[in-house]
């Protein structure tokens, strides 16, 4: 059973920057596409970014264009979420996911259906 671990949430300030990284344990992200998602408190939860197993693909919600980069390290099977300019709008607990349909090779989904891995989250909170 492929389970996700998410890490490098923490407490920041508006404008600083955190990497949040998602790895698998025991197995290799390199056959997954992987998608970000997160949820604030009291909101639903909304996509941020996601990479297609390729990597050649990625897609980034409105919000966070420009700010965050999604990107895959393959050497250590992660898959990292570089977030800069942080504002308070980004506070939330931050959600990977992971599916490995052939269908995703070079595209990827912000719909959470589509995958079927999930990990626990990381908060991330932006606040001075």
């Amino acid at each position: 059973q492929l389970q996700l671990v998410e890490s490098g949430g923490g407490l920041v300030q508006p404008g600083g920057s955190l990497r949040l990284s998602c790895a698998a344990s025991g197995f290799s992200l390199d056959d997954y596409a992987i998608g970000w998602f997160r949820q604030a408190p009291g909101k639903e939860r909304e996509e941020v970014s996601c990479i297609s197993i390729s990597g050649r693909t990625t897609n980034y919600a409105d919000s966070v264009k420009g700010r965050f980069t999604i990107s895959r390290d393959n050497a250590k099977s992660t898959v990292h979420l570089q977030m800069n300019s942080l504002k308070s709008e980004d506070t939330g607990i931050y959600y990977c996911a992971a599916d490995r349909s052939p269908d995703l090779l070079n595209m990827c989904l912000f719909q959470p259906a589509v995958y079927d891995h999930w990990g626990q989250g990381t908060q991330v909170t932006v606040s001075s």
